[in-house]
């Protein structure tokens, strides 16, 4: 029987198919570890570094990570400490989420038809624009008292705070984006016959579109930040009075839990506007998050 001809010598061997496969997967599992445990590392050392500060330093006034821990475990559950606030995050959870998603749904509904007319017309920009740009620099928390004074004590006046922390980042996102489209589209647009509302939505919206995405997801930060003065108008359920009560009890690592709390709840509800943005602006990878 013949034998098989033997490569010549100094020739390179082709690559197996099955190794190449598997250096693939083997490569595309260590890309899938590192975006896994990439943005753990900074938390991680922030808490060793934490930890480490306070044993070092021994104060008494913050505690450690694990005393903390013991308190998101009874805010949650209950069972470590069964004081008045064991068990109650559900309830402070969903008092702030309605309040901070009142205020902002508010501000979207009111800041982002208002953007488009300052945008786009020049009547509305000569008359509204120098107003708004007069209130912006007032900080929120100057308008605690007025907020009392109009709403009450309650949970109103925190869904105006938060109403006015949102309101600007979109209404001036939505404003720049109009202001940025290209006048090239609007030319030929109009050469094809499209005019009146028709170019609001063909045109304008789209083109506008991620910059309107992007102050809606700046404002809903703001929301969230200023969930804490907005509820100290009185109210007595929300993370923002947890954190309140916290500190007139100085319970310190109620406080942080408090924080801890506000801000997973950001981060996760910001996950969710970042796959709108994505899904929305599939058409523009550039503007994908």
């Amino acid at each position: 029987m013949a034998s098989l001809p033997t490569p010549p010598s100094g020739a390179v061997p082709l690559p197996d198919s099955n190794q190449a496969a598997e250096t693939g997967a083997q490569r595309t599992a260590a890309g899938t570890l590192r975006r896994v445990v990439t943005p753990w590392l900074l938390p991680l050392g922030l808490l060793i570094a934490w930890d480490l500060a306070v044993r070092l330093t021994r104060t008494q006034l913050i505690p450690l990570p694990y005393d903390v821990a013991r308190m998101l475990v009874d805010f949650t559950v209950g069972g470590v400490y069964d004081d008045a606030f064991s068990e109650t995050l559900p309830l402070h959870v969903w008092k702030s989420v309605t309040r901070v998603y009142g205020g902002f749904f508010a501000a979207a509904i009111v800041g982002i038809p208002l953007g488009l007319l300052i945008g786009r017309i020049k009547l509305v920009r000569d008359v509204v624009d120098p107003t708004l740009q007069l209130l912006r620099p007032v900080p929120v928390t100057a308008w605690l008292p007025l907020s009392m004074i109009f709403f009450g004590l309650g949970p109103n006046a925190a869904i105006f705070l938060v109403f006015l922390g949102a309101f600007y980042p979109i209404v001036f996102n939505t404003t720049f984006g109009v202001r940025a489209v290209d006048h090239r589209l609007f030319e030929a647009s109009a050469m094809l016959g499209c005019s009146g509302p028709a170019m609001f939505r063909q045109v304008v919206l789209p083109a506008a579109l991620p910059a309107i995405l992007n102050g809606l997801r700046l404002g809903h930060g703001f929301a969230w930040i200023l969930i804490v003065v907005g509820e100290m108008t009185g109210v007595p359920e929300g993370l923002g009075a947890v954190i309140m009560d916290g500190r007139m009890l100085s319970r310190t690592d109620l406080v942080i839990a408090g924080m801890i709390v506000i801000g997973l709840a950001g981060f996760l509800t910001d996950r969710v506007l970042v796959m709108v943005n994505n899904r929305l602006l599939k058409w523009s990878p550039q503007h994908h998050v």
